[in-house]
């Protein structure tokens, strides 16, 4: 049993939004359909890390989670800038069980236990936002941040944290982010979000005892990449 991670799978077999325009994005889904299946197990679980559908509903999400559901694992989703038809724990939850989607979780001020970890996270937000109401949103993901990792730890194990929004890059910190991260004692920070050349600006190493990681998927090759075995 495994734990496996990957963000920003950008689907969207439900909607007219291709992704082969950009560079390194050719037959995407094919090439993560078959990097999933060589790797992964039903006895595995994978973190989506946001960015998972270019659907603008709930509704129109249903092809997109019907593929993800019927790939192999379990797997647990959080929510990136780019997935407009995220709502309610409610209506998702109700919406997985209205269509069967049995292999699909969600992660949003709350965690699960995998194995001998904990898996715990938020979307972020940038930490160059300097718009009027980006104190107000990055103060609200701390705090989605700190509820997931108090909830991850009255489940026990050992936290890993998962976001979409990178919360360092070579130059800059997202402050509030990053200070639950400290105050927690997080040690493995896992985001997303970043895509060509904005890859070179990613901080892939460890800072203050944390070791941070970016798994955007082109930046995998749309394979999900090994975070630790689980008992």
């Amino acid at each position: 049993m495994s734990l496996y991670a990957i963000g920003d799978t950008h689907l969207s077999l439900g909607t007219d939004k291709p992704m082969d325009i950009f560079h390194g994005w050719d037959n995407y889904v094919e090439r993560l359909e078959s990097n999933w299946k060589k790797l992964i197990t039903d006895e595995d679980t994978v973190v989506i890390l946001g960015d998972v559908s270019w659907a603008m509903k709930l509704e129109n999400a249903a092809e997109d989670l019907a593929f993800i559901n019927s790939l192999p694992g379990q797997k647990l989703i959080l929510k990136g800038n780019h997935d407009y038809w995220w709502n309610t724990m409610s209506k998702m939850n109700g919406f997985l069980e209205e269509n069967s989607f049995s292999t699909i979780k969600f992660i949003f001020n709350n965690a699960y236990r995998v194995g001998d970890y904990n898996i715990c996270g938020t979307r972020g937000w940038f930490f160059d936002d300097t718009q009027q109401h980006s104190e107000k949103v990055v103060k609200r993901e701390a705090a989605r941040l700190e509820a997931s990792i108090k909830a991850g730890k009255e489940l026990g194990g050992e936290p890993l944290v998962f976001l979409h929004y990178p919360p360092v890059s070579i130059s800059q910190i997202c402050e509030p982010i990053y200070d639950v991260l400290l105050r927690e004692g997080i040690k493995h920070c896992y985001y997303a979000h970043l895509h060509g050349q904005a890859v070179n600006f990613a901080f892939t190493s460890e800072k203050d005892g944390i070791k941070f990681e970016l798994l955007s998927a082109d930046y995998l090759k749309f394979c999900p990449k090994l975070i630790k075995l689980t008992k």
